[in-house]
């Protein structure tokens, strides 16, 4: 099937690892030209060359005006930017009564303005040319509040707010924004906190993510941690159907327990 990627050009923010990098993968092999951003270039280099010829990082953070400018710029050196994902987001595991006012300063700052930033660019840019789509990647814990992730679970629930607003703006043209919510994924960092908890717990990461679907996702219908490739070929098919404009899809492995999304 083809999707009309070949040849155009995605940003996807924090590309390099995890669900970002299966999603610039499977752009990728679809023929898109793909800018992924870092704050390493090493990494970038890495990541790139494992993706493909037609994959190029840039060292940009989004945690100030700058580093979006310099992604932006660094993208239409390439062409037109005709998709963007938002995929860059940070989570740990916390007790509320403990997180400080810097930290949950931190957490907005990385998984809310690095997205405004960078969409303030974009957005602008595909309104002008009348063409675009832009992906927000959240997260199932945006509607399922987890109690012990409060900072990760509220930005997330900001970000579909965001992202319904910012398709506001797209009203009665071409452009298009949705979002997208992954459920639990095998990425390197999850894979790290499981195996942390399994160190700690004396037991095998099997153990302890059975014990997880068990006791803390039960819900969860597959009982398993979600192939990140399953992402990008998700994210694809939502970035580039036209039908689709101001909503969220669902990929949580039926976590949520509900008949809509």
């Amino acid at each position: 099937m083809d999707f009309g990627v070949k040849g155009k050009v995605v940003i996807v923010t924090g590309g390099a690892t995890g669900i970002g990098r299966a999603i610039a993968q499977t752009f990728h092999d679809e023929g898109a030209i793909v800018i992924i951003n870092g704050r390493t270039q090493s990494k970038l280099d890495s990541a790139c060359a494992e993706i493909g010829e037609r994959a190029y990082g840039v060292v940009a953070d989004l945690r100030n005006a700058k580093g979006a400018a310099d992604l932006f710029e660094f993208a239409k050196a390439h062409g037109s930017v005709e998709f963007l994902v938002n995929n860059i987001g940070v989570f740990d595991v916390n007790d509320f009564f403990e997180v400080s006012d810097d930290r949950w300063v931190e957490y907005f700052d990385h998984n809310i303005m690095t997205s405004v930033r960078i969409s303030r660019l974009v957005l602008r840019d595909m309104l002008d040319r009348n063409s675009g789509s832009i992906v927000f990647i959240a997260s199932e814990a945006a509607i399922r509040s987890i109690g012990n992730m409060v900072p990760y679970s509220t930005t997330k629930s900001a970000m579909l707010g965001l992202s319904r607003s910012l398709s506001e703006l797209t009203r009665g043209t071409d452009v298009r924004v949705t979002s997208y919510m992954p459920g639990t994924t095998a990425t390197e960092s999850v894979m790290g906190y499981f195996e942390g908890l399994a160190k700690d717990q004396g037991t095998t990461v099997e153990a302890a993510l059975k014990d997880f679907y068990r006791d803390v996702q039960p819900g969860n219908l597959p009982q398993k941690l979600i192939d990140p490739t399953m992402h990008g070929r998700g994210v694809l098919q939502l970035a580039t159907n036209a039908a689709m404009n101001g909503v969220c899809h669902r990929a949580d492995g039926g976590t949520i327990r509900s008949i809509f999304g």
